[in-house]
């Protein structure tokens, strides 16, 4: 794990590294100005810890960091965002692994179903501790000239649905919605689904005129993008967690002053804790509005042990798959991953 080092410490140096020229006015200091682009829209937790993000450097840098947060759709699609970031035309991004599967196959890992642990806390302390993901993970995406700073969980995963899913066989020829990662389109393939890539963007219409059946996100993204009002049931499953990286352009990041890199460092560390505790409020509080809302009723259905086994059943040898078909280095991640998962106490 990275250091931390303390804000009280950090004096911006001010040599010359692509950034604002123009001074501050105050003793000539030099500014930086930064875009920032997130995959969902204000309110939501990648916008909030972007916003949040933005407002903690320009505290610590007496306000010589400049941080423009954009929503979703601000400056294109998820995968626009995945090459602005690549390129450099953006700075730092909080992008989902699920976006980046054609580019970096090895970040398809986090679409494995039943991997991480049921507890949403034990799945975090697993994020930012595992150096199978915070080493070897981040070389490969430093091969595309992204570094992911952190991972972190927007909490566990649930479905909603046209029609009741609470065994395998319901989701025989269900039309779902996924992310454009081909290990994710496989998972749901192992159900007997028919996976269906797209954007979030378009997902609220297609589940209104049934273009597909179902979709999956975490709680808090289901009700505040309404999905649950043109679905008539969400099923408890925990299948799997929602996990986002905090990003930066690598080349971009590597030639930061290196004052500067510490400050980006400490700030993405303390705001694991912020995270976890805004993601946990956010899922709490849409749970408790769905159920309440009778004018879209919806049924939610809560899988049991049994019941969730039988999905697990199905899932487990799309793992085989990472490793044979999708794995550039012969799920050698994989496997330290779950040894990691295991020696952490965190193993289903």
């Amino acid at each position: 794990m990275l250091g931390l080092v303390a804000a009280s410490t950090l004096s911006l140096t001010l040599a010359a590294c692509g950034q604002n020229d123009e001074g501050s006015g105050d003793g000539g200091e030099e500014s930086y100005d930064w875009k920032f682009v997130t995959e969902e829209v204000e309110g939501q937790v990648q916008y909030e810890y972007a916003q949040e993000f933005a407002d903690r450097m320009d505290e610590k840098s007496d306000g010589q960091v400049n941080i423009e947060v954009y929503e979703f759709g601000g400056l294109g699609s998820e995968t626009d965002q995945v090459e602005q970031l690549e390129s450099g035309t953006v700075e730092m991004a909080v992008m989902s692994p699920g976006f980046t599967g054609n580019m970096v196959n090895e970040g398809q890992i986090f679409a494995l179903h039943f991997l991480f642990p049921d507890s949403v806390e034990a799945t975090q302390n697993i994020l930012n501790e595992s150096e199978a993901l915070n080493t070897d993970l981040r070389e490969k995406y430093e091969e595309h000239s992204i570094t992911p700073l952190s991972f972190w969980t927007e909490g566990a995963m649930q479905w909603t649905s046209s029609s009741e899913i609470s065994e395998p066989a319901d989701f025989e020829g269900f039309k779902m919605r996924t992310q454009d990662s081909p290990l994710i389109l496989e998972s749901y393939e192992a159900y007997g689904a028919d996976p269906t890539p797209m954007s979030w963007s378009e997902l609220y219409t297609s589940l209104d005129r049934g273009t597909v059946e179902g979709q999956e996100n975490p709680i808090f993204f289901i009700g505040d993008a309404s999905f649950h009002e043109v679905q008539d049931y969400m099923t408890i499953s925990n299948h799997n967690n929602y996990v986002a990286m905090t990003t930066v352009n690598t080349d971009w990041y590597n030639e930061l002053p290196e004052e500067m890199q510490e400050m980006l460092d400490e700030t993405t560390q303390e705001m694991q804790e912020w995270a976890f505790d805004e993601q946990d409020a956010q899922n709490e509080e849409w749970l408790e509005t769905i159920k309440n809302d009778e004018e879209n009723a919806t049924e939610i259905i809560e899988l049991d042990e049994e019941q969730r086994d039988a999905f697990r059943e199905k899932a487990e040898p799309v793992r085989e798959f990472y490793r044979e078909e999708v794995s550039t280095v012969d799920g050698a991640i994989l496997d330290k991953l779950e040894q990691e998962i295991e020696e952490m106490g965190g193993e289903e």
